[in-house]
C-alpha cells in the first residue's frame, strides 16, 4: 500500500506547476457592462428565491449597515495535509460571536480520503462539488457521480451538498442547467474581474439567473444577454484581487502564486499590499465579498519532499489577522454567506442570526459509533486498499474503486462481517450508526449545542478572534494560540474554553493521528 501511495504522491508533485498555471488564474477582465447586456426586473425578483445582479447590498441594506463577509474556500482531493494546510489559516480564528470560522470545500474523489470529508462536513464545514475526476466542462455524470459516491461513502446528506465548482473554472452554459437538473442551489465558477472601484465593476453580490449570467461575458460562450436563464439558481462570484495595474492585475485563484505589478517574480510584500488595499476598497464601499480561494496543496507544510512555503504562510495569516481587527468582518462558507443574501440583516441584529451560530452535536465521546467525530468512530473504520485511491470510510469499501459510469458500486463485506448501513434521509450525520444501522436520534431538536456568544451592544465583540503566527510576539502581548497540526506532530497552545468551542476547525485532528494517513496524495 505505501509503495502505491508513494506513486501516487510522485504524480501530483508532477503536477502541481500545470495546476498553479491554469487552474483558476486570469489574466483581465473577463466580462463588461455592453458584453452582459444584463436586465434584470426588481419588481418581480425579490428575494428569497430571486435576486438582481447588483453592487448594492441586497434588502435595501446601506452599507454601514452590512457586515463584510470574507469567504474561504479549498478545492480539489481532501486528506491530512490538505486539512493541516487550511487549519493552518482559520483553526485559531473565531468570528465575532465566537464562533469557530468555517469554510467551503469543493471536493473532487482522486485521491480523497472519504472517512476525511465525513469529519469535515461533521465538525461544521460545508461540502461542496467539484466532479469526480477534477474535469472542466465536466458532463452530467461527474457532476451526479461525485453527489453519489459522497453521500454513499462519506455520508455527506445530498441535500447539504448545495454548491458547484468547475475544475479550472472551465464551465459552460450546459453545466449550469446540469446543475438546476440536479437541484444544485449555487454555482461558484464565475470571475469578478473589475475592481469595486471602477464605474463598470462586475463584483456583485450573489445572484439567481433568472435574468442570466452577469459574469464571464467575455469568456464563456452562450451566457449573458439574458442566458441562460435558470430560475432560482444563485451565482455566487469569484472575487478577484487587483494590485497596482488595477483592471490590467487581476488575482482569483491562490494569489500568492502571481507575480504582482507586472514583476518578474512571486513577492509576498506586494502581495500583502494589494490584499490589503483590494479589501479596503470592498470595505469602505459597498461591502462586497472578498475571497480566499485556495487549493490547499500550495501551502501544505507536511507534503512529503516538499519545503514549505512559510513566508507565505506567515503573510497569509498576516493579512487574516489585520482584516479581523476591522469591525463587522466575518468569515464565512459560501453557504453562510448565501444565507444572509437571502435574507439580510443588518450587522445589528447578527446576534439572532441562525446561520452564523455554532452548533455542536453532542455525542457521549466514550460512544463507539462511527460518524464523523474521531474520538467516536477510532477503531471502526474501513481501509479500503486500492491501488490508485486507497482511503478509509465508515460507510463500508465498495467491490471496485468508484467512477463516473459507477459512483456506487455494491459494498464488499469482509468475511465474518455485516454489511455497512449508508446514511438514511431522516437521520444526522452524527447521529447515524453505520454498522448498527441506527439513528441515535431522530427528533427534530436533536442535541446540537450553541456555542455562540452574544454581539454588542455598544460595539462589544464586534471584531473576530484569533490570530496567526507562532505566539512568539516580542511586543510583550499575551501569546498568540496557533492552530493543531492534524497529524498532532507539534506542540500546540490552546484558546481556553470548551472542546466544542473549537470543534468546527480542530475535531479532525485526531484522526490523522491515530491512522498516520500522510501520504495518500490528492
Amino acid at each position: 500500500m505505501l509503495f502505491f501511495a508513494l506513486l501516487a504522491v510522485l504524480h501530483i508533485a508532477l503536477q502541481l506547476p500545470v495546476v498553479a498555471a491554469q487552474d483558476g488564474s486570469i489574466s483581465g477582465p473577463t466580462s463588461s457592462s455592453s458584453a452582459a447586456g444584463y436586465s434584470c426586473d426588481p419588481s418581480q425578483c425579490k428575494l428569497p428565491n430571486c435576486n438582481c445582479a447588483s453592487t448594492s447590498p441586497p434588502g435595501g441594506l446601506s452599507p454601514s449597515e452590512v457586515p463584510q463577509f470574507v469567504v474561504f474556500t479549498a478545492d480539489d482531493a481532501i486528506q491530512s495535509y490538505t486539512i493541516n494546510s487550511v487549519n493552518q489559516f482559520l483553526a485559531q480564528r473565531k468570528n465575532p460571536n465566537g464562533c469557530p470560522i468555517k469554510m467551503t470545500y469543493f471536493t473532487s474523489l482522486n485521491y480523497t480520503n472519504y472517512t476525511l470529508v465525513t469529519d469535515w462536513y461533521v465538525a461544521g464545514n460545508e461540502i461542496g462539488d467539484h466532479t469526480m475526476t477534477h474535469v472542466g466542462s465536466p458532463p452530467a455524470d461527474e457532476i451526479n457521480g461525485n453527489l453519489i459516491a459522497l453521500n454513499a461513502l462519506a455520508g455527506i446528506p445530498l441535500d447539504a451538498i448545495k454548491g458547484f465548482r468547475a475544475p479550472y473554472l472551465n464551465y459552460t452554459a450546459e453545466t449550469l442547467q446540469l446543475l438546476a437538473n440536479v437541484e444544485f442551489t449555487y454555482d461558484s465558477s464565475s470571475a469578478s474581474s473589475i475592481p469595486v472601484t471602477d464605474p463598470g465593476t462586475d463584483a456583485y453580490w450573489p445572484y439567481t439567473l433568472d435574468y442570466g449570467l452577469a459574469n464571464d461575458c467575455l469568456t464563456v460562450e452562450g451566457v449573458c444577454k439574458g442566458q441562460p436563464k435558470i430560475p432560482g439558481l444563485w451565482e455566487i462570484p469569484m472575487y478577484a484581487f487587483f494590485d497596482d495595474l488595477g483592471v490590467d492585475g487581476p488575482h482569483l485563484m491562490d494569489p500568492w502564486l502571481d507575480v504582482a505589478n507586472g514583476a518578474s517574480t512571486v513577492n509576498d510584500t506586494a502581495t500583502f499590499e494589494y490584499m490589503q488595499n483590494t479589501f479596503t476598497a470592498h470595505y469602505g464601499g459597498n461591502r462586497q465579498p472578498i475571497g480566499l480561494y485556495t487549493h490547499p496543496i500550495h501551502l501544505c507544510t507536511t507534503y512529503p519532499g516538499v519545503s514549505p512555503p512559510n513566508g507565505t504562510i506567515e503573510m497569509i495569516n498576516e493579512f487574516l489577522d489585520w482584516v479581523q481587527e476591522q469591525q463587522d468582518v466575518w468569515i464565512v462558507s459560501n453557504e453562510q454567506l448565501l444565507a444572509w443574501v437571502q435574507n439580510p440583516v443588518p450587522v445589528s441584529q447578527l446576534d439572532s442570526f441562525e446561520p452564523l451560530k455554532c452548533p455542536t452535536p453532542q455525542i457521549d465521546p466514550s460512544l463507539k459509533i462511527c460518524n464523523g467525530i474521531p474520538e467516536n468512530e477510532a477503531g471502526l473504520l474501513e481501509e479500503c486498499d486500492f491501488p490508485d485511491f486507497p482511503f478509509f470510510t465508515c460507510y463500508g469499501c465498495p467491490e471496485v474503486e468508484v467512477s463516473p459510469s459507477n459512483p456506487n458500486p455494491s459494498q464488499k463485506v469482509p468475511a465474518g462481517q455485516q454489511m455497512r448501513y449508508r446514511l438514511p434521509d431522516n437521520c444526522s450525520t452524527p447521529f447515524w450508526d453505520p454498522i448498527k444501522g441506527n439513528c441515535l436520534c431522530q427528533s427534530s431538536n436533536c442535541a446540537f449545542t450553541d456555542n455562540s456568544r452574544p454581539i454588542g451592544p455598544n460595539g462589544a465583540n464586534l471584531t473576530g478572534g484569533g490570530t496567526g503566527g507562532d505566539g512568539n510576539d516580542s511586543s510583550g502581548s499575551a501569546p498568540t494560540p496557533t492552530y493543531i497540526n492534524f497529524n498532532g506532530a507539534s506542540p500546540v497552545k490552546l484558546w481556553t474554553g470548551s472542546l466544542v468551542g473549537v470543534m468546527s476547525a480542530l475535531v479532525v485532528g485526531a484522526f490523522g493521528a491515530a491512522t498516520g494517513w500522510a501520504l495518500v496524495s490528492i
